[in-house]
């Protein structure tokens, strides 16, 4: 028996939904449908933070309640509008990911499950360099919303020393994104670079608030800077993106005035879309004005501290400390 589905008008397209009334978010009750829905009416917002991106999708066909599917490559069997770029893993690898280049393109995969939507920080015309910094603020446990708020306002702060003006969003969670644009002229290494040299000079500024340690043991309770973010392969939740949670909360672009009383629970599957009405995309001038990051290359230059840590599952890099946990490392002067 054929599965019931409805069809939406999505721009030019039109896109099938399948399942429509499978519960996503058993919190709120919120359906598949109005999964896709919410993508289609934040679409201005969304594909703006999407447009010509390579992007993993994080899927849950049964809902958020079932095993995700990271999905990096797109299958050969797809529509022939629904176009692809080709990008480079740190193992060499390469893959077909997603390229988003309308509106459509995203509601079809939110109905293939997708719930999070992850995108590379270059676009399809350059895949090799950057245009986008990225501060992942990540409090770790037994810590509140505020302490991140305190690190986002400290991180802009920054920022403005450095001639740079940061576009600031929900997580999803307890955690603040802040994206810079930059002038695509430098490759993931330099761009990583710059993000350790950013992420140390907020933590100077207030270091039993703000950490750039790597490793858990040595984080304590403190927001931790996620450098590692700006490396080729990792990706953070777009903005506008759903977050696999039971009440639908949604990463959500603010402005920094709102970001003084916010409170991430507010912002969610059913409470975007009016605010989105209202509103429109408050991150709208992000493209206006990149920046450059020299200043905070010639910062990473003169830190005798060096390179940091790169993730687990990347080759080891020139310049690299050792990846061993600080408990874990032998004592070669025993």
């Amino acid at each position: 028996m054929a599965s019931p589905y409805i069809e939406l008008e999505v721009g030019e397209r039109t896109v099938k939904v399948t399942n429509p009334d499978k519960v996503y978010f058993p919190q709120i009750g919120a359906t598949k449908r109005e999964l896709v829905e919410y993508y289609v009416s934040v679409g201005e917002g969304a594909l703006r933070a999407l447009k010509d991106r390579p992007t993993n999708l994080k899927r849950h066909p049964d809902g958020v309640q079932s095993e995700a599917i990271y999905q990096k490559r797109m299958p050969a069997k797809r529509p022939d509008w629904l176009e692809t770029v080709t990008v480079t893993f740190p193992s060499g690898r390469k893959a077909d990911s997603l390229r988003v280049t309308e509106v459509a393109a995203i509601a079809y995969c939110a109905n293939l499950g997708t719930i999070d939507f992850h995108p590379w920080q270059v676009r399809a015309a350059d895949v090799e360099h950057p245009d986008e910094l990225r501060l992942d603020l990540d409090p770790q446990p037994g810590l509140e919303f505020e302490a991140t708020r305190r690190a986002a306002f400290l991180a802009r702060e920054v920022l403005a020393e450095f001639g740079m003006t940061g576009f600031v969003k929900t997580s999803g969670n307890r955690g603040v994104h802040i994206a810079v644009r930059i002038e695509p002229r430098w490759d993931f290494v330099e761009v990583r670079h710059a993000g350790i040299a950013l992420a140390r000079a907020v933590e100077e500024r207030d270091p039993a608030l703000v950490t750039t340690a790597w490793w858990k043991e040595e984080r304590g309770e403190r927001v931790f800077i996620d450098f590692n973010q700006n490396a080729r392969d990792r990706t953070i939740a777009s903005a506008y993106s759903v977050r696999a949670q039971p009440h639908g909360p949604v990463s959500t672009p603010l402005t920094w005035d709102e970001l003084a009383d916010a409170d991430p629970r507010d912002f969610d599957i059913r409470t975007v879309p009016p605010r989105f009405a209202e509103l429109g995309d408050v991150h709208a001038a992000i493209d206006d004005h990149p920046c450059s990051i020299e200043a905070l290359l010639e910062r990473y230059d003169k830190d005798e501290r060096g390179d940091m840590p790169y993730p687990p599952n990347y080759p080891k890099m020139p310049g690299e400390p050792k990846r061993v946990q600080p408990s874990k490392a032998r004592d070669d002067t025993e």
